[in-house]
């Protein structure tokens, strides 16, 4: 496990520390918890625009196409 030092203004650690005691966690699993939601977020845009690369756009549009008449 590694240790992370952050600078951060007064004012937003004690609102970080508000946040984790109204969810009845440590800043530090508070902070654990942004960092997989932040990672999660970045693998599924790195999925989205590896796959839009690969991607047929006409493809796709006669697919969309298809979904918009279908009742």
């Amino acid at each position: 496990m590694s240790t992370l030092t952050i600078r951060l203004p007064d004012d937003k650690h004690e609102r970080l520390k508000a946040l984790a005691r109204s969810n009845a966690i440590s800043v530090n699993k508070l902070m654990d918890e942004l960092a997989t939601v932040a990672l999660a977020n970045f693998d599924a845009r790195v999925r989205f625009e590896t796959r839009a690369a690969r991607g047929n756009p006409k493809r796709a549009l006669k697919l969309l196409d298809k979904l918009d008449h279908a009742d």
